[in-house]
């Protein structure tokens, strides 16, 4: 079992005809994600390595059950894609979709709050349960007792490979997106590890933007018993400078590593100067 899926969620993928749909979709199946059918308009009734494809969600949904979507559709497109499935009546999401306009971002994360779904992205590079189901591009992994939480898509995969490369499996490892408007926050997925049996040390890997990491402090000092250990990137990051993508700027004085590492620090949490110490801090928090 895991946070958010399992081995039995049942996933369609919106997109499924796309180049990076496509890919993906094979190496998910092979990875044994329950994929019950795919979406694209105009191509409802092709299959793509034995899974289905409809028009529309409603549509596969007469004709499959499914408990989560993830998505691979255009910028341009995403909003109404988002949309149809919520209406449809999928309650989880992962958005792997990146360039979504601040204001389509914002329309999708007001309508989620509004009928109770819950989406990781955009920009996510998604969601492993080692062992059991991928959504998304997180590959290298191992099952184990570790939950990882990362807001950079690039270093979801880089952390997720140096624990399993030094032998420390994975409850869970999940991309939040990189965004400055995200579905699940920092805060709320550490919430969902400390409630998770087989969650037994938190990785969280936080970057320079926004004030996810001092939420995640806060709750963690207040509610979390469980060990945290975490990373900061962007130290020397430069002022009012975008650094890799839209959600890590420092601007008007807020946002900076400096103050995420502190407020972490203050929460009891062990933060790492360099990613390749995250293994001996957990080593020692097991």
């Amino acid at each position: 079992m895991g946070i958010l899926v399992d081995k039995n969620t049942r996933v369609i993928v919106q997109g499924i005809t796309g180049r990076l749909g496509v890919r993906q979709t094979k190496i998910m199946l092979d990875y044994g994600t329950k994929i019950v059918a795919g979406v694209t308009p105009g191509k409802g009734g092709e299959t793509i390595f034995g899974v289905p494809i409809y028009d529309s969600v409603k549509e596969a949904l007469m004709e499959h059950e499914a408990d989560a979507s993830i998505l691979y559709v255009p910028a341009p497109s995403l909003k109404e894609a988002v949309f149809e499935a919520m209406e449809a009546g999928i309650m989880f999401m992962v958005i792997i979709t990146d360039w979504v306009t601040v204001h389509d971002a914002l329309e999708i994360k007001a309508f989620a709050q509004e009928i109770g779904v819950r989406y990781i992205g955009p920009n996510s590079p998604g969601i492993t349960i080692p062992g059991e189901t991928k959504l998304g591009m997180i590959h290298t992994v191992m099952p184990g007792n570790i939950g990882v939480v990362s807001r950079s898509g690039t270093l979801t995969a880089e952390i997720s490979n140096l624990l399993t490369n030094a032998g420390l499996g994975q409850s869970a490892v999940l991309g939040i997106g990189g965004d400055p408007v995200v579905g699940l926050r920092l805060k709320e997925v550490v919430k969902l590890f400390e409630e998770d049996a087989h969650t037994k040390v938190i990785t969280i890997i936080g970057e320079i933007g926004g004030t996810m990491e001092e939420e995640a402090a806060e709750y963690i000092k207040e509610h979390v018993t469980k060990p945290v250990v975490a990373f900061i990137v962007g130290r020397t990051a430069p002022p009012e400078k975008r650094m890799g993508h839209a959600g890590a700027i420092i601007a008007r004085g807020r946002g900076t590593a400096a103050s995420k590492i502190q407020a972490l620090k203050q929460a009891g949490v062990e933060v790492a100067e360099t990613p390749w110490e995250l293994p001996s801090l957990i080593r020692r928090l097991l």
